[in-house]
Formats: structure tokens, sequence, C-alpha cells
């Protein structure tokens, strides 16, 4: 059986990265197993835990970095946010191209353990487009909103580490995008 790829989609908060990836990873040609991360923020209305992430508390993922479980993690807006790496090589023995909808911090980290990685960046169509999708959540106070632009601003400047940049004008011509070069990878891998 051929290893599964292992699939970074990445983008400043707010670009629409879960819309987008909802419409192509139920893809059975796709052959993705979403991988879940671990945080330690606070769930928000309507996210399951051990579906949507795994909630954790600050113990036990400073315990999960302390015994290398994680592929990546990363710190932001005092919550941890990481890659069970354990999960993600199971799944990809088992021929599954793993997908992790990680931040650019985290990615920079899985592609130097994981060169071969394929990264992918979604952009949004302006800066103003973005601001607006993230007050439009309407589930942060503007403090942490601020926070949030202003990392997104410095994470534009990174889309050069990536091989792929899509932008999310429209998230189902993303997601058609983003489905066929995981199809052209699969054909070449």
């Amino acid at each position: 059986m051929k290893k599964g790829l292992l699939i970074i989609l990445s983008g400043p908060s707010g670009v629409g990265k879960g819309t987008v990836r909802s419409l192509f990873v139920d893809d059975p040609a796709l052959n993705i197993a979403f991988s879940i991360s671990m945080t330690t923020r606070k769930q928000r209305n309507g996210e399951r835990d051990g579906v949507d992430y795994h909630f954790v508390t600050q113990e036990r993922f400073k315990e999960a970095i302390e015994n290398d479980e994680l592929l990546e993690y990363a710190e932001f807006v005092g919550n941890y946010y990481g890659t069970p790496m354990d999960k993600v090589e199971e799944l990809r023995l088992q021929g599954k191209n793993v997908l992790l909808e990680i931040e650019v911090q985290g990615a920079i980290q899985v592609k130097a353990k994981v060169p071969d990685a394929l990264t992918i960046f979604i952009v949004p169509p302006s800066m103003e487009e973005l601001a607006k999708r993230i007050t439009g959540r309407k589930s942060e106070a503007p403090e942490v909103v601020a926070k949030r632009l202003e990392k997104a601003s410095k994470e534009m400047e990174l889309v050069g580490q990536y091989k792929f940049v899509v932008c999310n004008d429209d998230p189902k011509l993303a997601a058609e995008i983003i489905a066929l070069i995981i199809k052209r990878h699969m054909e070449m891998a």
C-alpha cells in the first residue's frame, strides 16, 4: 500500500479555510483523513470535542510538547494549537491523505520534519474582505480581532513558503482548485 500524502492547508484567520475544506474533504476520490488538532482554547458555539478539535488543558498540552508527541504546535492569543504526530502517521500508513489545517508557524515546523508535504496557502481577495469576515463572526472581543488582523498581515508575507496559493474569493472554486492540486499529487506519488 502506498503511503498517503501529508497536505498542509494554511491561511490567515478568517480566510475561510474551514468553509473551503468542507467543500472538498468528503470527495472519496481524494481519500482524505482530516487531522484533528489539539488546542487549549475554549470551545466555540457548535464545536465538538474530538470532531473540530481535541480540547485539552494547558497542562496536558505542555506534557505533549515535553514528550515530543506533536508534529507541530503554536501559541496564539494565550492558547496552544498542535497536531498529534501518532495519529497522522497511522493514517498515512493506511494510505490516507492526511490534511492538516494549521497556522503558518506550524506549517513551517511540519515542512522541516516532512519536506515532501504538499503545502497550500489560502489568501483572501483583499485585506479589507478579511477584516469583514473576522469581525462578522462576532465570536471574539475587538482586541482579539485586532491581533488576528495584525497576525494575518504578517502571515500574508510568508506565502512564498508554500508550493500553491489559492484565492478564496469563491469558496466552491477554491475547493475545486485544491481538489485538483491534490489529485495531481496523488498521481505523481
